[in-house]
């Protein structure tokens, strides 16, 4: 009896087995969808990164949105550039323009001599980790956490951390402008902005949005919401958003008029040559 159970038992596993099999097999003819070729062609011209930069989880993704696209002018991979795009454009038989050239920047200054240290953080040494459980070591609840989350996140060595200050810097030669630092800031401290003719580009290195006094009182190089940057700009190229100044990088025509009225520092030129008596400015700052 017990032999017999054991074979109908087997005997009934088998035939639902095969069942099983015929039914998958009827669906999978059923809803097969034949892929395009040309993904695989795609794919291979790209660089195989992954690292998310096209706004695509990968590279294959990426390719196919390529090739079932109508157009591809809006599509780019900041690592493979204008070279590898011009090569998909011609995999897929459509147009493409080429790319601004983008590079990261830090949106803050406020290093270890500009922002006193009010208590001591003693949790892993993460930025996220550190920003979801307080305000920071120091006054200023916008400043960069020092943990260097987004240098982590770097898949091409294009960010160090300044080991006297304590901040994040860009390699700007190494910068594909993937945004994997960008995502990783918890406080929205790095951006993407136009590289700029010879790498030449003016921005508030700030986002602290307290009223003057605070965001002064926290930190040495703060914008204090002066608005003299916006005053003098003569192309409408800044702004104030929540006592904070902006430049917009599309309107900027790099005069620099802005970096010489700000009474903090708080705007970086980056890439400019050095002007007079900036030696003995920065001698008197320190």
């Amino acid at each position: 009896m017990n032999d017999m159970t054991l074979l109908y038992t087997v005997g009934i596993a088998a035939v639902v087995a095969v069942l099983s099999a015929i039914i998958l097999y009827v669906i999978a003819q059923k809803f097969h969808i034949e892929e395009d070729p040309k993904i695989d062609e795609v794919a291979g011209a790209l660089p195989g990164v992954n690292c998310g930069g096209c706004g695509y989880p990968g590279c294959r993704n990426f390719a196919e949105a390529c090739v079932r696209a109508e157009r591809i002018d809006k599509l780019f991979c900041p690592v493979g550039g204008d070279k590898t795009m011009a090569e998909v454009a011609r995999l897929v038989g459509k147009e493409v323009k080429a790319h601004v050239p983008m590079v990261a920047v830090v949106r803050c200054s406020g290093g270890f001599l500009q922002r006193e240290r009010k208590s001591v953080y003693d949790g892993p040494k993460s930025c996220a980790i550190a920003h979801g459980l307080f305000r920071g070591e120091t006054g200023c609840q916008y400043g960069c956490l020092w943990y260097s989350d987004c240098v982590k996140a770097c898949k091409f060595g294009a960010m160090g951390t300044d080991t006297k200050t304590g901040l994040p810097f860009v390699i700007e030669d190494k910068c594909v402008a993937c945004g994997a630092c960008v995502k990783a800031c918890p406080r929205d401290l790095i951006e993407l902005r136009l590289k700029g003719p010879k790498g030449q580009r003016v921005f508030i290195s700030c986002r602290n949005k307290d009223k003057g006094n605070v965001a002064m009182k926290h930190c040495k190089v703060a914008c204090i919401g002066c608005a003299k940057c916006v005053k003098e700009c003569p192309f409408g190229a800044i702004h104030m958003i929540d006592h904070l100044a902006y430049i917009d990088d599309e309107k900027c025509k790099l005069c620099r008029k802005c970096v010489v009225v700000c009474p903090t520092r708080a705007i970086l030129e980056i890439n400019f040559p050095p002007r007079a008596g900036d030696d003995a400015a920065k001698k008197d700052s320190v």
